[in-house]
């Protein structure tokens, strides 16, 4: 009986032991993550290229040179004149074209759009030596149409006048025929292809006249600016609109076609209030708002 008895506990034992140890299984979960999905921010890559008026020269570069400087990104320019940076940017050879006039009809039915990105005063300027300091708008026409060629006429010192002007398709020979009513009738001794040109021309040349960007000839010697109508070009002259001689600054795009991501960035960029110190600075009136 005994022996029995024994046999019964160990086999109660060895049941115990077998459902205490029981088989333990490991669950083993994939920690390595499946979904590695990370938010990227574009990054503005490549150039901007634009092309046009040599007188936005100042405000480009200083539009230019900030935006490089907040993105990285470089913003080339094509000192052409406004009439081929209005048609490098029609065939698609540059990404914003540059003009210092507004769009005629034609171009904007050519598939073109205009944004104004200042405004800009058309100086007239004086060779140094010359005591004239004012002329009417008038007298500024008859000048350059071959009315009055000698400036003892215009109440300086006797001498021929020498006529300095832009070439034909100068956003700024545009704005100032239109303006003077001189369209098609100056009868200049010097026709040149850039703002530069026509300041050292007048700087260089005794009883010298031209005209040229306010943003070109602050400050430059050998040059008198002169008045109109005893009005002196200045940021405030020509937004109130009291220097008559004036004309817009203007991004020229196409109408149908979009532009880059970092093209239209320096669009954005230039045509914000952000900019408006920088063109200030560079001699224009800036005009957002």
């Amino acid at each position: 009986m005994k022996k029995v008895f024994a046999m019964l506990m160990t086999l109660t034992l060895a049941l115990s032991l077998l459902a205490g140890c029981g088989s333990s299984q490991e669950t083993t979960e994939d920690t390595t993550g499946t979904d590695d999905t990370q938010t990227e921010e574009t990054q503005l890559s490549g150039s901007v290229s634009t092309d046009g008026s040599t007188s936005m020269e100042e405000v480009i570069g200083a539009l230019g040179e900030q935006f490089q400087a907040d993105t990285g990104v470089s913003v080339t320019y094509n000192p052409t004149g406004s009439g081929s940076g209005i048609e490098a940017v029609k065939n698609g050879s540059c990404d914003i074209g540059l003009s210092s006039r507004a769009l005629k009809d034609e171009e904007k039915a050519a598939g073109l759009t205009e944004t104004t990105v200042a405004l800009d005063g058309i100086a007239i300027i004086v060779n140094a030596e010359n005591p004239v300091t004012d002329l009417s708008i008038d007298q500024i026409a008859q000048i350059y149409t071959g009315a009055v060629t000698d400036w003892a006429d215009m109440g300086g010192t006797a001498g021929t006048i020498a006529v300095i002007g832009r070439e034909s398709g100068s956003g700024t020979r545009d704005g100032f025929e239109s303006i003077t009513g001189t369209e098609d009738a100056c009868v200049l001794a010097q026709e040149l292809s850039s703002t530069g040109a026509v300041i050292e021309a007048v700087r260089t040349t005794p009883g010298a006249i031209g005209y040229a960007s306010l943003s070109a000839v602050e400050g430059q010697e050998g040059i008198t600016v002169l008045t109109v109508d005893g009005v002196a070009p200045s940021e405030e002259t020509v937004l109130d609109g009291s220097y008559a001689i004036q004309r817009p600054f203007v991004f020229v795009t196409r109408t149908d076609e979009a532009l880059s991501d970092a093209a239209q960035a320096f669009f954005d960029f230039a045509t914000s209030t952000d900019a408006n110190d920088l063109i200030a600075a560079a001699g224009a009136v800036p005009v957002a708002q």
